[in-house]
């Protein structure tokens, strides 16, 4: 079997998905993995990655060890961020010889790819953290670390759960506002009341990690009128303004009607004065802006940069656009060979 195209993975917080095309941009072969609740930086996140590849391999019906399978390996991975991380990873990519090149980017590079026809533009990630990257149409790039607070980040479920336990133990013990949050927090995690929240989470009860699984919870209170749970979800829609309009100016971006793709779980919600708060944050740095959210899977941006990588046809993206839906990479698919 002649090399395929593209080995393409995106490795977010939630899934990992590796697909393989054919050069015509054809699907031979998907697989999707669960991750280790880690990114690049934890050699635990490297091995599910392997893992992944082997299994889109064995989807395709290849040996992995037999040397290359795909001419170009585009792999966005959360984690990839500083350079000593690039470096890292690229090296033990490089390592396993799956691809005859290799290309490493952070997953949001593949948000923002997946949501434009261009290859320029602005991507904006918010699901458990937050980060953002951008592409100008010359090729020059931004983006921000995503490191948490010592990087100046704010946003994401992490940070929404914990402003919504901090916000409901104050509401409780009457230090702050009244809010509907000490109702539905407890409630969310099937506990009594604000105290048994706090306990549970010192005890070890609720895992730090189940607190960003209030996020809806806060945009369902918000949505109710609200004030505090508002107050988050307004932070929150000024964090990716913020982001994106920094991304805007850095490249030089704001007279061009320039795409800002938002991706990730935060953006999975109905709350439309949220998605309003953002827009009109966006315009007043660029005005003809397109902002929208992604609704294909991230893995389709890690496919078209190496389609990019290898100056395939409009066709034959487009084709790939119509392979990669969420339906097919959750069910897997297999070469028809």
């Amino acid at each position: 079997m002649k090399p395929a195209a593209v080995l393409a993975i995106d490795g977010g917080g939630s899934k990992m998905d590796a697909v393989v095309l054919g050069a015509d941009g054809g699907l031979l072969g998907s697989a999707r993995v669960p991750p280790v609740g880690s990114d690049g930086r934890d050699p635990d996140y490297l091995e599910r990655l392997e893992a992944a590849v082997n299994a889109v391999f064995d989807a395709v019906g290849l040996d992995p060890s037999s040397g290359p399978i795909a001419r170009v390996g585009v792999f966005c991975v959360a984690g990839a961020d500083l350079s000593a991380d690039e470096r890292r990873i690229l090296r033990w990519l490089r390592t396993r010889g799956w691809t005859d090149d290799t290309l490493l980017r952070n997953d949001t590079f593949a948000v923002l790819r997946a949501g434009t026809d261009r290859t320029w533009g602005v991507g904006v990630v918010c699901g458990f953290g937050t980060n953002c990257a951008a592409v100008a149409p010359d090729g020059r790039t931004f983006r921000l670390p995503a490191l948490g607070w010592i990087a100046g980040d704010w946003g994401g479920g992490s940070d929404l759960g914990e402003k919504a336990v901090w916000h409901t133990m104050r509401a409780h013990d009457g230090r702050g506002k009244r809010t509907a949050l000490a109702t539905a927090v407890p409630a969310h995690f099937g506990l009594g009341g604000p105290r048994q929240v706090m306990e549970a989470l010192y005890s070890g009860q609720i895992g730090v990690q189940r607190v960003a699984t209030l996020a809806p919870v806060v945009f369902r209170v918000a949505a109710e009128g609200d004030p505090v749970a508002r107050s988050l979800v307004e932070r929150q829609a000024d964090e990716v303004a913020a982001m994106a309009g920094a991304a805007i100016k850095k490249l030089r971006m704001s007279k061009l009607d320039v795409d800002v793709v938002l991706g990730g779980g935060i953006f999975r919600n109905g709350y439309r004065p949220f998605f309003e708060r953002i827009e009109d944050g966006v315009r007043s740095i660029a005005p003809s802006a397109n902002v929208s959210v992604l609704t294909v899977p991230p893995v389709v941006g890690a496919a078209l940069l190496g389609l990019d990588r290898l100056d395939a046809p409009s066709r034959t993206k487009e084709r790939v656009r119509r392979a990669l839906t969420h339906d097919a990479l959750a069910a897997g698919r297999r070469s028809g060979r």
